[in-house]
């Protein structure tokens, strides 16, 4: 019956899983634990202990029993394994195994193996479901069939879903992932894409290698929860990402090194999604969050990930770039300090990202050309005044909506226009010189 490399295979399995039986194997030559009218240890020659039972009247199944008492865990799923067999002259029979209770009520999870004069090895799965109140036993039932049981190399293990403890164990490549279980994530072994070059003073850098970011920096804010940011490499060391990790929120602070963001028009970032990633409902959100406050003051870009044309391809990083709309430049006017960024995603732990930038488009030709023109204040509240070295023929105002809210004709060098009532927000001023019009901006505050 029992051989060495049998023998190797139970210590390894007893190490890696915690064997719960004692004296499964009867090599002790007696009994004890186990415990029944059936417990009877044999030696079947060559020191080949098994337990040995005779069944000479049918009656109840647990009228013959060998049982040993065990501590089982409501909830958790148990493999009972164990070698039986019967005589020749019996040939086949059937008995009643299992998991159950030591005391009564005496609830069980068993199943009926048949048994031949050929020695089989049975597995039984079982996940305890009569709660912990009363003991447990591992149960071998035999009074219901007629003939010789013999039982060897009982043992009972606690089943481990290896995919969801923690380590790297069984076949895994990864740290529960690979082999038998899900594929590993891949993060990115390409650096995100290199940023154009922006002057300094047009670029907000939240996170970037190519841009002087802010700095100090804090890359796991606590209103996100603790590690939910996670700086990692991807391409090699000297590219620096952030990970998305397990939090429905990111949030990076920087409340001793503010930006004003005001006069900026879009916000920038690549990221990463793993291969393999159903993009369907998927989001990353970016927010702005002023020291003024949150609420109505945040500036909100959502991002849809499959709404987006291009579609994002998983498995290669995608610039978003976009242009903040009228009501979010109005917010940035409103409250232009930003001691906040926050991210809000349903890809934990699939998406990585980097230069994450606010920053401010490059003045057009026409707009270098009003140069000469002097508008100021600027940001203003009530009026703003526009200086000349020539006659300024037509002066139109128009919102980020292009629609024209003041017009004038003042054929001077010098005007003021009253923009008192006009709404918070960032405008396009219009000025038509010897024929030739040129654009500047203002900030009504």
């Amino acid at each position: 019956m029992k051989k060495i490399t049998l023998f190797l295979l139970l210590i390894f399995c007893t190490l890696a899983h915690s064997q719960i039986v004692t004296n499964g194997d009867f090599q002790t030559g007696t009994a004890a634990p186990w415990y029944g009218n059936a417990a009877n240890v044999v030696d079947l020659g060559g020191l080949n202990w098994v337990n040995q039972a005779q069944v000479t009247s049918v009656g109840n199944p647990y009228d013959v029993n060998l049982s040993q008492v065990v501590t089982l865990t409501s909830g958790l799923t148990y493999e009972l394994k164990f070698d039986a067999f019967t005589d020749a002259t019996t040939g086949t029979r059937t008995m009643v195994v299992g998991l159950g209770q030591d005391n009564a009520p005496y609830a069980a999870l068993t199943a009926t193996p048949v048994l031949t004069a050929t020695a089989q090895t049975f597995t039984y799965q079982f996940t305890i479901n009569y709660g912990d109140a009363v003991n447990d036993r591992v149960i071998f039932d035999m009074g219901a069939a007629l003939g010789f049981v013999f039982i060897d190399n009982v043992s009972v293990t606690q089943i481990v879903n290896t995919c969801a403890n923690g380590i790297q164990d069984g076949t895994e490549t990864g740290i529960d992932c690979g082999g038998s279980c899900a594929p590993c994530i891949s993060p990115p072994t390409v650096n995100s894409p290199v940023p154009p070059a922006r002057a300094a003073s047009d670029v907000v850098s939240i996170y970037s290698d190519a841009y002087t970011s802010i700095s100090p920096i804090n890359l796991d804010a606590g209103w996100c929860g603790a590690n939910a940011v996670q700086a990692t490499t991807a391409g090699g060391p000297a590219n620096n990402v952030l990970a998305y990790k397990g939090n429905a929120c990111q949030g990076i602070t920087f409340p001793s090194a503010t930006q004003n963001v005001s006069g900026f028009t879009n916000i920038h970032v690549d990221f990463f999604i793993a291969t393999g990633t159903n993009l369907i409902g998927k989001v990353f959100n970016l927010k702005i969050v002023p020291n003024t406050g949150g609420g109505p003051a945040e500036v909100e870009i959502p991002i849809d990930i499959n709404g987006l044309s291009p579609v994002p391809v998983p498995g290669t990083w995608y610039s978003f770039d976009r242009a903040f709309s009228p009501s979010q430049l109005s917010n940035l006017v409103s409250n232009p300090i930003m001691h906040e960024f926050g991210v809000t995603s349903n890809l934990n732990n699939v998406i990585w990202y980097d230069n994450l930038y606010i920053w401010r488009a490059p003045l057009s030709t026409n707009e270098f050309a009003a140069n000469a023109i002097k508008l100021y204040p600027n940001p203003a509240s009530n009026v703003v005044t526009i200086e000349s070295v020539s006659v300024i023929e037509k002066v139109s105002v128009y919102n980020l909506l292009g629609q024209e809210v003041i017009s004038q004709s003042p054929n001077a060098e010098l005007i003021t226009l009253d923009v008192a009532s006009l709404q918070v927000g960032l405008y396009v001023v219009k000025t038509s010189i010897n024929g030739n019009v040129s654009s500047t901006r203002f900030i009504k505050e």
